[in-house]
């Protein structure tokens, strides 16, 4: 204890420390996440811009979650990847906070999202004729500010409050980047109300959230068993279990990784600082498959973007001279045969 009147102004992180001589083997696996996070989703992004059959409150939905995947992972893998190479690992107090900002707050804008998509597909699919009256862009709109609103107000909350705290003790934050309970727990004073703090953010995000959602899943489920038969079923059934699978990956994982130092439970610093990681690039890394790929509008848009550069590059006959031949018009080649 260095005393109550020093607090460390610069933290340095220890993420896996079991594998510290590894370090730099760890970079692959996360540099290569990384490239098929920003791969995958600039692709559903572009898709979705380009076709114009897809500017729809459903597909903007999709284009949002894409680009708040890339920022989320863009916010803590570089610097992490920097700290494994070349031993970059120390942050600033400023910089912790601003980094524990914006991953916390991305997080909650992505479980907005989610819950969007399955309220999307349930008045889509249980109230069909009502979709056009209900989902439109102004409720886009409205969503998208109330998402803001509840984000930024609560984890504003949460980082002001880690902020105010004195970090007399150590300076290693046992984790990769700067997890919020990973920096409180390393507070020389009280820190029951960050605690509190802590499990507010996860009863107003995974209390409300998770409910919301099984329940529009579980009514779609059960009015395409009313509607639906054989292969259309199992469809439904293949498509809202893997959602739900990584909904709850992302919710549980997280939770488990937020609460592990306000429950006090035991879990090695090297499964913590992965799940800590996953629970955030694991949804980025598989939801353009999920939404893109195995969405048919979105295949075939992408198919088709394909198919029309495929036509454009066949369509253009170079010359000897390397200029593109263009064709005269006939009312041309008439009058110079009738010469």
């Amino acid at each position: 204890m260095l005393g109550q009147n020093f607090s460390h102004s610069s933290f340095v992180f220890r993420g896996f420390p079991e594998l510290q001589k590894h370090r730099r083997l760890l970079a692959l696996p996360f540099s290569a996440s990384y490239l098929l996070v920003l791969l995958g989703n600039s692709l559903v992004v572009y898709v979705i811009r380009s076709v114009a059959g897809l500017h729809s409150p459903m597909y903007l939905l999709v284009c949002l979650l894409c680009v708040v995947d890339v920022l989320v992972v863009t916010t803590i893998v570089p610097n992490m990847l920097l700290g494994f190479l070349f031993d970059w690992d120390h942050i600033s107090l400023a910089g912790c906070l601003t980094q524990m900002f914006f991953t916390h707050f991305l997080s909650s804008v992505e479980s907005t999202l989610l819950l969007a998509m399955a309220l999307d597909r349930y008045v889509a699919i249980c109230k069909p004729l009502r979709y056009a009256e209900i989902i439109d862009l102004s409720m886009l709109a409205k969503l998208l500010l109330f998402t803001l609103l509840r984000s930024v107000s609560i984890m504003a909350t949460l980082v002001g409050l880690a902020g105010s705290l004195r970090f007399c003790s150590s300076n290693i934050i046992r984790h990769c980047y700067c997890d919020h309970m990973a920096l409180v727990s390393l507070a020389c004073s009280s820190t029951s109300r960050n605690s509190a703090a802590g499990l507010a953010v996860i009863i107003c995000f995974v209390g409300v959230d998770i409910p919301l959602i099984f329940f529009s899943y579980m009514k779609i489920i059960s009015v395409v068993l009313r509607a639906a038969a054989g292969e259309e079923r199992r469809k439904a059934f293949h498509t809202c279990g893997t959602h739900l699978m990584v909904m709850m990956c992302f919710y549980l994982v997280g939770s488990v990784s937020f609460l592990s130092h306000n429950l006090n439970i035991p879990i090695p610093t090297d499964a913590n600082s992965f799940m800590g990681l996953m629970y955030i690039l694991l949804p980025a890394t598989v939801n353009p498959i999920i939404y893109g790929v195995r969405t048919k509008e979105i295949r075939n848009g992408f198919l088709r973007i394909i198919n029309l550069r495929a036509k454009t590059i066949m369509s253009v006959k170079v010359c000897p001279t390397g200029k593109p031949q263009t064709r005269r018009p006939p009312a041309e080649i008439n009058s110079e045969r009738t010469k």
